[in-house]
């Protein structure tokens, strides 16, 4: 690979990586029927605040038209700011020596297929996971959010049938907003296990990740965070959303260098990338105090950084399910 080679490398390798998130973003979407939305779309600056207005249902009152007419309280218009923040990651540095592919005979494309195509699967995994690391953090704060089976329950139960149903009824009435599920691997061979031993249909496979449980769409996703080492018991989570639950904005500043080096018994090129993306949830704002700028991995985790602006949890995110690990 002579060296002007590497100039056509570098040319071609952030398209590419573009092209393949973006692919991965469609497939992801769709898989989760937009309740965490990963997208291309910009962020500008540290935070993306919108306004809206807050609800004015409980102005309603009863009114006896036979009593005196006395004064009555009013209810201010409100506007409510909801913030997203922008958090930064890195790839790399890759370490490969340009011989490498002239020894090979190897053609330029296939090591930008290569390098693009993992690069492309940290970043959405990065997004992925922060994104429930998030919503799980979030949505364990509130009692109205959370159905606990270790802390509400004696004895301790497990996540299965009945403890989501219990978490979906948080929801009253506008359960069925609740349009996914996401768990681990573990916890969905665990529910699958259950409907086997009660020779029940509940499930119906869509393909090897997705699945049908309670009517709802589930992604299957080891995330870290829908697990938690805990002292005495281990916690399996699970997160129940509403369509828009958690979106991922794409910072679209990602900036990638590829560097060759001499020195060495043979030349050497590293390749690094920097990134950024956006996170909002659904009913909840950034702390921009607390949790400040370019928060790290446990600042995005801490459920006090993230506050609920909607007063009913109809209107959030949705709901997390808690449960004993070492429940069958």
């Amino acid at each position: 690979m002579a060296l002007s080679n590497m100039q056509v490398f570098n040319q071609y390798y952030q398209p590419a990586i573009i092209e393949e998130l973006s692919q991965m973003v469609d497939k992801f979407n769709e898989a989760s029927r937009g309740a965490i939305q990963l997208t291309t779309d910009g962020f500008d600056g540290d935070f993306l605040q919108r306004s809206f207005f807050s609800a004015l249902h409980s102005a309603k009152r009863r009114v006896d038209r036979y009593a005196s007419n006395g004064t009555v309280s009013s209810t201010s218009l409100a506007q409510v700011k909801e913030s997203a923040v922008k958090v930064a990651g890195g790839f790399g540095p890759i370490l490969f020596e340009p011989g490498q592919m002239t020894w090979l005979q190897k053609p330029t494309g296939e090591a930008i297929a290569h390098i693009s195509k993992n690069f492309a699967e940290a970043m959405m995994q990065d997004q992925l996971n922060t994104a429930i690391a998030a919503l799980v953090a979030a949505l364990s704060v509130s009692s109205d959010s959370k159905y606990d089976g270790i802390a509400d329950v004696s004895p301790n139960v497990g996540i299965s049938q009945s403890t989501l149903n219990k978490s979906h009824a948080k929801f009253g009435d506008a359960s069925a907003s609740l349009v996914c599920q996401i768990m681990t691997g573990s916890v969905a061979h665990k529910l699958i296990g259950q409907a086997l031993t009660n020779s029940g249909s509940l499930f119906t496979a869509g393909n090897v990740t997705v699945l049908d449980i309670l009517g709802k769409a589930v992604v299957v996703t080891d995330a870290p965070a829908l697990y938690e080492d805990a002292s005495p018991l281990d916690k399996e989570k699970v997160l129940s959303l509403t369509e828009g639950a958690a979106v991922v904005f794409d910072g679209g500043d990602m900036i990638a260098n590829i560097e060759t080096s001499n020195g060495k018994s043979r030349i050497e090129t590293t390749f690094q990338a920097d990134y950024t993306f956006g996170l909002a949830l659904k009913g909840y704002t950034w702390d921009t105090a607390s949790g400040g700028k370019s928060p790290t991995d446990a600042e995005l985790a801490t459920g006090s950084n993230w506050d609920r602006t909607v007063t009913s949890v109809k209107h959030s995110a949705g709901v997390i399910a808690i449960g004993d690990a070492t429940v069958a």
